[in-house]
């Protein structure tokens, strides 16, 4: 009787888990909004879910704790104009390394025009929270200002909810292990193993998500464009000599590079005739020829046919002369 009950008294209580998971997930938002002391706009369902938590619970009170600290994230973008570029990364760098921070990442871009460059790129540069003003200045003292801007996201509420959904998952899991340790049924302990695997799985994430969240708040972000000046353009008429100006031995040097140069570029031209002509010059000029060797064959037979026929030899030339008898 007593197996009888333990096995449908598993399955129940695998339902009302999933059940109070619903509820929590979507009172994640009245519970975090709750926490927060002196917010006005609180709901009823929010003042019941503060009124259910236990403040008695050391966990609770460190969360109340860790509420009376608003969470800011602080991200900013400075762009500037050094005449160096070099120098002004080593400087910041050196400037974050001061205030406890570090370079994050990097990125720079050399620009040439003519004989001459000029370097950009960004620094993306991480300082403890209570020094990201200083690290402001200290980067715009770095060259001229271009364009500088901060922004401040509060992530107080979202930790909040992070941090009772977290609770009510672990409570989730402790009653999950110990119904899986009083589970005798091979179907009950299989689907209080998936149930416990999922609670799990959404553990770590609420975990991963709150560690990088007060990671963000510890840190804040600075981007940091540098433009290295870039040089004046240069007028074409500038430093240029006037044609008549030119010595006779340059000139006569010039004119020969320049006779050089189209003799170089009628071989190229001619080469890249030659594959046309070979595939379409020979045919042709075989067929012409072959047209005009036909044309002159019959002109010539036409020409030997209307020439008079030779005279024949008459017999009485051929023949002597005989003398009569009678003379």
């Amino acid at each position: 009787m007593a197996r009888d009950t333990r096995r449908w008294l598993v399955p129940v209580a695998l339902a009302l888990l999933l059940v109070l998971a619903g509820c929590s997930g979507s009172g994640s938002d009245a519970s975090r909004q709750a926490t927060a002391a002196g917010d006005p706009s609180l709901s009823s369902d929010e003042a019941a879910t503060q009124a259910a938590s236990d403040t008695s619970n050391p966990d609770f009170r460190g969360q109340s704790a860790q509420v009376g600290q608003r969470a800011l994230i602080r991200t900013g973008t400075v762009s500037v104009e050094v005449e160096d570029y070099d120098d002004a990364r080593r400087n910041l760098s050196r400037a974050a390394e001061r205030l406890g921070g570090f370079v994050g990442d990097s990125a720079e871009e050399v620009h040439t025009r003519g004989n001459r460059s000029w370097t950009t790129g960004k620094l993306v540069v991480k300082v403890p929270k209570g020094n990201f003003s200083a690290l402001v200045s200290r980067a715009k003292r770095t060259g001229e200002v271009r364009k500088a801007s901060t922004n401040t996201k509060d992530v107080t509420k979202k930790l909040v909810d992070v941090e009772a959904r977290l609770k009510n998952l672990r409570a989730q899991r402790e009653k999950l292990r110990s119904l899986y340790e009083e589970a005798n049924d091979t179907e009950n302990v299989l689907e209080i193993q998936q149930r416990l695997s999922e609670v799990q799985s959404e553990i770590e994430q609420l975990q991963a998500q709150r560690k990088s969240l007060k990671r963000q708040v510890a840190y804040s972000t600075l981007t940091v464009r540098l433009n290295e000046r870039p040089p004046d353009s240069e007028s074409p008429d500038e430093d240029r000599d006037a044609w008549y100006d030119t010595g006779l031995v340059s000139a006569f040097l010039a004119s020969a590079d320049g006779v050089v140069v189209v003799v170089r570029g009628l071989a190229v031209g001619l080469a890249y005739a030659m594959p046309y002509l070979l595939a379409f010059g020979v045919p042709v000029g075989g067929a012409v020829a072959l047209w005009r060797r036909r044309s002159a064959d019959p002109a010539g037979a036409s020409a030997g046919a209307n020439l008079p026929d030779a005279p024949e030899p008459s017999e009485a030339t051929d023949a002597p002369e005989t003398p009569d008898e009678d003379d």
